[in-house]
């Protein structure tokens, strides 16, 4: 392969490959008007099931599950292939044109919270839930913020290279495993000395992370369980079976899924009863 000489300045190829290819480009803003729809809850969240949108529907099936009745939620499907996001009902919510992004209706002013960490944070402090106080609060705060630093090495990094790109090349699939191994090491070590990531208690911390590392050991993402023996890291495989046997966390999976498994797909969730009749159906019927 030709060494790549970059350019005095970069310009945009439109067509320069991978899956999102068509999706991404270097600048911001709608590209059409679309504005989005409103159900009856407090809380209206745009998202799709990605690891980042299954971290907020997690967090809202756990809230219920707790017994915080004022979490009900609107969850609306966001198709990120086919430019949701860039509609401009959802640029108004968050102009970076990322899932999730949520409209918190609540209060005496409707307020947008956008990014996924600023989410379960918001949430958290505000139904006093899933977040310690005192010196668990900053170890807590420690490890999301940890997530949300790392996360990107594992999805836009080694995820892209490894299963996205036009081609798989060697140095930044080597590059990237390199350091989301190292991740898990980090996570493997700690876990060892605790039941949960930041102590005794489960927490946003965990959420974050699950969605992210723990469905990675689990085998579900990017197909790549056995190039990054994930086996190996027995303390994080422990962990992220424990997490994923929860209730909650096996209906916020669900929520504005609309891949893999059909029995697995809630496109919309506007109510309890929408897991057994499953809103998909109930528009098709």
């Amino acid at each position: 392969m030709a060494e790549y000489t970059p350019p005095k300045v970069w310009t945009w190829d439109s067509e320069n490959g991978g899956t999102w290819a068509k999706l991404n480009r270097p600048i911001a803003g709608a590209t059409h008007d679309k504005a989005l729809p409103v159900g009856k809850h407090p809380f209206q969240l745009y998202s799709l099931a990605t690891p980042n949108g299954v971290k907020v529907t997690v967090m809202f099936e756990e809230l219920l599950e707790a017994g915080h009745k004022g979490a009900e939620y609107d969850a609306w499907l966001i198709r990120i292939a086919d430019g949701d996001q860039f509609g401009s009902g959802f640029v108004e919510v968050n102009p970076n044109s990322k899932i999730p992004a949520l409209m918190d209706h609540s209060g005496a002013e409707p307020l947008r919270v956008f990014e996924s960490g600023a989410i379960l944070l918001h949430l958290a402090e505000k139904f006093g839930a899933f977040l310690p106080s005192g010196a668990g609060r900053v170890e807590c705060l420690n490890w999301l913020f940890w997530q949300m630093g790392s996360a990107p090495y594992l999805g836009g990094g080694f995820g892209h290279f490894y299963a996205y790109a036009p081609e798989k090349w060697q140095y930044p699939i080597d590059r990237f495993a390199m350091e989301v191994k190292r991740q898990l090491d980090v996570l493997d070590r700690e876990l060892a000395t605790r039941p949960y990531i930041a102590g005794e208690d489960y927490s946003i911390a965990d959420i974050a992370i699950w969605a992210w590392y723990g469905q990675l050991v689990l085998g579900r993402q990017y197909g790549a369980a056995e190039f990054l023996d994930v086996a190996s890291y027995t303390h994080v495989m422990d962990w992220a079976q424990k997490i994923d046997a929860r209730p909650a966390v096996k209906r916020g999976r669900m929520v504005n899924r609309a891949f893999g498994e059909p029995e697995l797909q809630l496109h919309e969730r506007h109510d309890a009863g929408d897991f057994a009749t499953k809103t998909q159906d109930k528009i098709a019927g």
